[in-house]
């Protein structure tokens, strides 16, 4: 009987991520985004993005085109001024196929600079799409808040 409901959960748990529309996916990818910001893991939010992915982060000066620069941005922004924070809160998504999806909102990013807490407010704009089986982050966006 035990293994009968082992096997059941398992095949549950196989079918509830077939059933797994690209909204889903394109969601877990910026879970997975959020969580990376906020453990400063660079490896981590690096893996997210796409070789050839368009990224403008906030205190980007030039559209980065490269993965290396990303990962530069990402090192100067997560491993100073630690800890840092993420989220997203009210955002729309756009499912504009089977394997590309928008998502953008408002998020609210923090930190600790000289010692004292800071937050910021955002604009954030992802494109995740499906490329060779995997959804990766293929354009990113930020901007702050006009007050």
């Amino acid at each position: 009987m035990k293994k009968l409901v082992l096997i059941a959960m398992l095949l549950l748990g196989m079918c509830s991520s077939v059933f797994a529309g690209p909204k889903d996916d394109a969601m877990s990818v910026i879970e997975k985004w959020a969580k990376a910001f906020n453990d400063s893991d660079v490896d981590g939010i690096v893996s997210l993005y796409a070789p050839d992915a368009l990224f403008f982060g906030t205190g980007s000066q030039t559209l980065v085109t490269k993965t290396e620069d990303v990962r530069k941005y990402f090192e100067q922004a997560l491993l100073t001024n630690k800890p840092k924070s993420a989220s997203l809160g009210e955002h729309s998504i756009l499912v504009l196929s089977d394997s590309a999806v928008v998502v953008t909102g408002l998020d609210s990013a923090g930190g600790t600079r000289d010692g004292k807490p800071y937050a910021t407010v955002g604009r954030t704009s992802f494109v995740v799409a499906k490329r060779d089986g995997a959804w990766k982050i293929v354009h990113f966006h930020r901007s702050a808040k006009p007050s």
